[in-house]
């Protein structure tokens, strides 16, 4: 504890950065596609952007881009190096912390490795702005974590029931157990801008009536046929398309992003994110 309580004293410009975890529920709905393609437009207006590959057993950030990687957040946890010996350069100067694939002892994590893991962020010299947190599918208790531990809550939720109910119960559990009552909301893969909104309005319905949590829709990216010839290509779809409606979609929502507040109280900034993952 008092380890890590100096790491934390060591970090600079904390106030500085936003935590924005990505979540929603079930797989297939287009969570990392979201968080890299959002993770790009962003670096594209200046700011620096570093994406946490949280699926820490099905990694796939790195493969989605293409990207060879030597080592992930295992060699870090097993001290075999920092984490900042981990990160890798996507499109657009984006830092990536790689997680490991079909690794079952990664999911879970000893009280001693997590204890491990919030210690390395508190040790990162690697400067930047913006964190955002692909979490993993489902509603495990490290996707509760991370959640629970970023200033926002961004769910990607598509028109499937599925989805809805999916995105529904992280709401619930968030806010009963974990004291989150604001989300963020991206309607992903609808056919037009009054889709998404119906969408939203969906969602919203059944979460005003069951649960005491405010939404805002922050997004809407069309489904666009470019993001699967993209994924052919192991390249985002805005740098491989970037004049495609969906690459347009992921533009607006960066610039949303760009003004979001951060707040003056310490929930929210890097601090507070790794804080938050220590005290549970």
């Amino acid at each position: 504890m008092i380890d890590q309580a100096s790491g934390l004293r060591k970090m600079q410009d904390l106030q500085q950065i936003k935590v924005i975890a990505v979540s929603g529920g079930k797989g297939g709905v287009g969570k990392t596609n979201v968080s890299l393609n959002t993770a790009i437009a962003l670096a594209q207006l200046g700011k620096q952007v570093l994406v946490l590959d949280a699926d820490l057993g099905l990694a796939n950030v790195d493969v989605m881009l293409g990207l060879r990687v030597q080592r992930n957040l295992s060699h870090v946890l097993s001290g075999e190096c920092e984490l900042d010996d981990i990160i890798i350069e996507g499109p657009a100067g984006i830092k990536i912390i790689p997680a490991t694939s079909g690794t079952q002892s990664m999911v879970d994590l000893t009280p001693n490795e997590h204890a491990g893991l919030i210690r390395a962020f508190s040790d990162m010299q690697t400067k930047f702005d913006i964190l955002i947190v692909d979490t993993a599918a489902g509603i495990s208790d490290m996707v509760l974590s991370f959640c629970r531990a970023s200033q926002n809550v961004m769910l990607v939720v598509c028109d499937e029931p599925t989805s809805i109910t999916d995105c529904y119960a992280l709401m619930k559990l968030l806010s009963r157990d974990h004291e989150v009552f604001k989300f963020k909301v991206v309607a992903n893969m609808v056919r037009s801008p009054n889709e998404g909104q119906q969408l939203f309005e969906k969602l919203s319905k059944v979460s005003d009536r069951f649960l005491d949590v405010g939404l805002e829709l922050v997004g809407v990216v069309p489904f666009d046929e470019n993001i699967r010839k993209s994924g052919r290509k192991q390249k985002a779809i805005i740098e491989a398309f970037p004049n495609s409606p969906a690459s347009i979609g992921f533009r607006n929502l960066a610039k949303n992003i760009m003004k979001w507040p951060i707040p003056h109280q310490p929930s929210g900034h890097l601090e507070f994110f790794i804080e938050q993952l220590l005290e549970h």
